[in-house]
């Protein structure tokens, strides 16, 4: 309720519109202006006339999907999308300036494999004792000879590359150990090394971090990713690489002097956020511009890829993510059809997170049996991979699927799918 003061000079409750109430009289509003029935739209939309019923009434909340389809298919340009948006969740503390506070973070392996990687208050620190932390770093007595320099820097791009490919089949979590080291290592003896050799370490640390942030964020964990992401910054800034401190703020980084293929990923980031706002023409002018970009030569065909290594077309199959988001499954599964036949098959990851995707998209648009024989095949991979993305929208997947019990396919899958949809990630279950 709100309250507001009558003529009389008296408080007085008002009845606030549930949002569910307000969807249903904008859906039903279009509906009729557009000449639909119920059963029309339920054609549409692929969700049955009396669940359309029930939202109209606002007996019933509408899903973000349905939100989507039904802003695409009355061409509501997100206008039901916004009617539908949950309220926002707490973001990372951030300081005036943009930048995250800088904290004690400390990573804890345990004898039987867990591992974990978060932040510590300075009473925890002081209450576990220095010799319980294990802290370790570099004295920094003297400078580290060239030759110690530039042969961790060459071993450690070779292995930055071998990380990359070997986390399309592994989990986030049994990697991160090894590149938070690497990360750190890279730091110290770039403060002990030449000027030269500095500058080559703190900008290949700063892809470590960089990746590191990538992973976390996989495991769901998106205040760890932010802290990272800023680490990534503060490296590559002090290391003289633009580059990648520019595409670790590509979220907002749209500046003419960054390298192209830092803008046109930023470019593909902002088509994202168009696609969740339900704003089709901001959205394909963002992947035109991210295409027209991405056409350029690589800036530092050197130095390790920034961004995806493995997709062959990055903007084709951000189209299909996006249409996904636009309400529009036929066209989304169509355009990921034809982008997954160009990822190698031992890029797991990638073939997991956009193959969830594609199914999610045929089983959105009513080929119910066609998207479950494309899930079968992913289900070893998800449990493998085990991405908080790839998760969020297995859980979306199942309840497209959930909608259509008798369909042989769909029990079949039930079983499985209820399991996988329900696995946890490692910031889910710190939090249980």
């Amino acid at each position: 309720m709100q309250y507001r003061l009558g003529p009389d000079d008296r408080v007085r409750e008002v009845p606030v519109p549930h949002p569910s109430t307000s969807f249903g009289e904008e859906l039903r509003k279009r509906r009729l202006e557009a000449g639909l029935s119920l059963t029309d739209l339920s054609g549409l939309v692929h969700y049955s006339k009396a669940q359309l019923s029930k939202v109209e009434r606002g007996i019933k909340t509408p899903s973000r999907d349905l939100a989507r389809l039904c802003d695409a298919a009355l061409g509501a340009d997100g206008a039901l999308i916004a009617l539908s948006t949950p309220t926002a969740v707490d973001s990372p503390a951030v300081s005036a300036s943009g930048r995250v506070e800088e904290e004690n973070w400390m990573m804890q392996l345990s004898p039987d494999g867990p591992n974990s990687f978060g932040p510590v208050g300075r009473r925890e620190v002081m209450n576990a004792g220095v010799a319980s932390l294990m802290t370790w770093r570099s004295d920094g007595s003297g400078p580290a000879s060239p030759a110690a320099g530039t042969g961790m820097l060459e071993a450690s791009r070779s292995l930055f590359t071998h990380y990359r490919r070997l986390g399309q089949t592994v989990e986030p979590g049994l990697l991160l150990p090894v590149l938070i080291a690497q990360t750190h290592t890279l730091r110290e003896l770039s403060a002990q090394s030449d000027s030269g050799t500095r500058r080559g370490l703190l900008a290949l640390g700063s892809r470590y971090a960089e990746y590191v942030g990538w992973l976390v964020q996989e495991t769901g964990d998106e205040r760890a990713a932010l802290w990272w992401t800023q680490r990534a910054v503060d490296l590559a800034a002090a290391g003289g690489d633009q580059a990648l401190a520019g595409y670790a703020l590509a979220r907002r980084a749209q500046s003419g002097v960054l390298p192209s293929r830092i803008r046109g990923l930023a470019a593909q980031r902002e088509a994202q956020g168009h696609a969740l706002a339900g704003d089709v023409g901001a959205c394909l002018r963002a992947l035109d511009r991210a295409r027209t970009l991405l056409a350029h030569r690589n800036d530092d065909a050197d130095g390790p890829v920034i961004g995806s290594m493995h997709l062959p077309d990055s903007v084709g199959i951000v189209t299909g993510w996006c249409l996904v988001d636009l309400g529009r499954p036929r066209e989304a599964g169509e355009e990921l059809d034809r982008q997954l036949t160009l990822v190698g098959p031992d890029a797991l990851r990638t073939q997991v997170r956009y193959g969830v995707r594609r199914a999610l998209a045929h089983a959105s648009a009513g080929e119910i049996d066609h998207a479950c024989a494309l899930t079968e095949p992913l289900l070893d991979g998800v449990a493998a991979v085990r991405s908080a993305t790839v998760t969020t929208d297995l859980r979306r997947l199942v309840r497209v699927l959930g909608r259509y019990p008798d369909h042989p396919p769909v029990r079949r899958l039930a079983p499985r799918l209820g399991t996988l949809s329900r696995l946890t990630t490692p910031l889910e279950e710190s939090s249980s």
